[in-house]
């Protein structure tokens, strides 16, 4: 296993990598990862949470109380919900997302899980997840964690990143593609 420094890095990866051993130190990973896959449902699901993590114009204060008042209502790991209200304190609830996944990344590699990145047009059904993971597991010879994106300009297939290989399948590309090879044929 390697140093969960390397394997975060930044303000993101600071935060991720303190909550991630309090998390720990706790027995309270699961918790805390299960509450993490929430938040990131509602920072893609719900415009106001969105408004209230990224504004500006809200004082720390009012983030404080708002997350406060979520955690409360979501039934979130003390944990999480005392996170929640530091990153408020500190105005670094704009990090959320990346500090999410961050996060993601430790605890992939204390599974012994590689993080790969799927970029697909449409959101991957359950059957679709499973198969991608499995063909991505023997690929690379480890189990392998999905952090799944949806981006409707892709039109069609995918765009795979696992560390610093990519993969790029997405029917966008292979347009763009053939666009800049015609721009040589005229």
């Amino acid at each position: 296993m390697t140093s969960h420094k390397a394997i975060v890095s930044g303000l993101s990866g600071r935060y991720a990598l303190a909550i991630f051993d309090l998390a720990n130190e706790n027995n309270a990973l699961q918790a805390v990862e299960a509450d993490f896959a929430s938040l990131r449902t509602m920072l893609t699901e719900s415009d106001d949470f969105g408004a209230l993590v990224a504004s500006p114009v809200i004082t720390s204060e009012d983030q404080a109380k708002g997350v406060a008042a979520i955690a409360d209502k979501a039934g979130f790991n003390a944990l999480t919900g005392q996170f929640l209200g530091v990153l408020a304190a500190n105005r670094r609830l704009t990090s959320l997302n990346s500090i999410l996944s961050a996060f993601d990344r430790l605890v992939a590699d204390q599974r012994g899980e590689v993080n790969a990145s799927v970029t697909s047009a449409a959101k991957l059904t359950a059957t679709q997840s499973k198969a991608l993971q499995k063909n991505l597991k023997s690929a690379l010879g480890q189990d392998v964690a999905i952090d799944e994106i949806v981006d409707e300009s892709l039109l069609g297939g995918l765009k795979v990143k696992v560390g610093s290989r990519m993969i790029d399948s997405s029917l966008k590309t292979k347009l763009d593609n053939l666009a800049i090879a015609m721009k040589g044929v005229q």
